[in-house]
């Protein structure tokens, strides 16, 4: 097993908070999955300010950002039963995964927080 990137992000929830607002921003950044689950959350800033954070970070361990044909709402967040979050392995982010860096089998983990002001996330890509 190697890890093949690592990505860490940290946002201003304020920023977040005041983007929710505009439907078109909702849309271009979070997934229909996301924003279905996004009913369930109490605190919605934080909910989605974390899910930013851990794009961003997802894009950063890929090395490349967001470019060619990767967007935010191609990188989904979801929760297990017990609620811990992880990216969900899509066919289109497993293709950009392979592709990029040229293996067979990876595992990507994430790990994300909040306070007030803040949100955080960090994010491990690693062949298997």
């Amino acid at each position: 097993m190697k890890i093949l990137g690592i990505g860490v992000d940290i946002i201003e929830n304020k920023r977040i908070k005041n983007s929710i607002k505009n439907l078109k921003f909702k849309k271009r950044i979070y997934s229909s999955k996301e924003l279905a689950q996004s009913i369930l959350s109490k605190n919605k800033v934080g909910y989605f300010s974390k899910r930013f954070a851990a794009k961003e970070a997802f894009a950063k361990a890929l090395g490349t950002g967001f470019r060619g044909n990767l967007n935010f709402n191609d990188i989904e967040i979801v929760n297990d039963k017990k609620g811990k979050p992880y990216y969900l392995k899509t066919k289109k982010i497993t293709q950009i995964i392979k592709m990029r860096f040229k293996i067979k089998k990876f595992n990507c983990f994430l790990s994300i927080s909040d306070e007030k002001d803040y949100s955080t996330a960090f994010t491990i890509i690693q062949s298997i």
